[in-house]
């Protein structure tokens, strides 16, 4: 990977060779393998391993969880915040693993709509929940930095299953993310 971006600064009209950039390529290389190591990991194992029996049917929201993806178009940063939910069907799952899930998918080339529906399936496959949602805001540097340069757009995806098509559910979720109890 390496060579392959020691020939695009080349390419570019850089010179690959100049002391400032002698370690770049290595260093590019290193970040890309990172900004895309959630091709190697598989989001309903990671909800499994810390999955637990109870006898729970309220909703459980992991909101405001930060995310950083690749646009697979432009291959440029996008990032923003997810907000998970689900409720429970005789299974829970460790809070934490639910950031990770979001890791998973947004570690990987993306569209966040797509990003926003394989969250939701990982969760319904591993929990078989009453009913999922999920919602990412996120602003996109593709969106930014060229093209339209758009510098204020925020993009929102959401998905849902189960329960959360009902009116009264989806609404309390919604309600209940654009709520700030903590501050």
């Amino acid at each position: 990977m390496a060579v392959a971006y020691k020939n695009i600064l080349n390419l570019i009209g850089e010179d690959a060779e100049r002391e400032g950039l002698l370690k770049t390529p290595e260093r590019v290389a290193k970040a890309m393998q990172y900004l895309t190591q959630g091709y190697s990991q598989n989001a309903v194992d990671i909800l499994n391993s810390a999955k637990f029996h109870e006898d729970i049917s309220e909703m459980v929201i992991v909101k405001d969880i930060e995310l950083y993806s690749l646009c697979e178009h432009h291959m440029l940063p996008f990032v923003g915040k997810a907000h998970v939910a689900y409720i429970p069907n005789g299974w829970i799952t460790g809070l934490s693993k639910i950031g990770r899930v979001v890791d998973v998918y947004s570690k990987r080339l993306q569209v966040q709509e797509r990003l926003t529906v394989q969250i939701l399936d990982a969760i319904k496959e591993a929990l078989n929940p009453i009913g999922a949602a999920v919602v990412i805001e996120a602003r996109h540097m593709c969106m930014m930095m060229r093209g339209v340069s758009k510098q204020n757009s925020i993009t929102t995806t959401s998905a849902f299953s189960g329960e959360f098509h009902k009116d009264r559910t989806r609404s309390e979720f919604l309600r209940l993310i654009r709520s700030n109890p903590l501050q």
